[in-house]
């Protein structure tokens, strides 16, 4: 289907952010996954890699991102580019929530520490 409603959106809670799934094989997309990520304020980030390019844009708030060992204080309309299996976190030091669109291939996985690699749900 080429449109998804807000309102047909699944919605995954962790304990510091909120992801929607926008587009993704299971809302009929085949060759890029895209989320909103809200994080909430005061959130630690979790540190992971992506096996693919992620592209992150800004649309609220600022976070701190750490990709390997430089630091980047993003903003609203800001784009954050994530390469390819490097440490990567996204922390919200801030007193309100930080929220961004996420974009990612199809076939693109997560992995934190030495788990296997695998699908965020909101990718799926």
């Amino acid at each position: 289907m080429p449109l998804i409603r807000n309102a047909n959106t699944k919605k995954f809670d962790i304990p510091t952010a909120q992801f929607t799934a926008c587009a993704a094989p299971s809302t009929g997309a085949t060759e890029t996954s895209a989320w909103r990520v809200t994080v909430k304020a005061k959130s630690d980030g979790l540190p992971h890699q992506l096996t693919r390019e992620e592209i992150i844009l800004v649309l609220s708030g600022s976070a701190t991102a750490q990709i390997n060992t430089e630091e980047h204080v993003v903003s609203e309309g800001d784009t954050l580019i994530v390469p390819a299996f490097v440490d990567f976190s996204l922390s919200n030091p801030n007193d309100a929530d930080f929220t961004a669109i996420a974009i990612l291939p199809i076939g693109g996985q997560a992995v934190i520490g030495s788990d296997a690699p695998f699908t965020p749900p909101w990718a799926a």
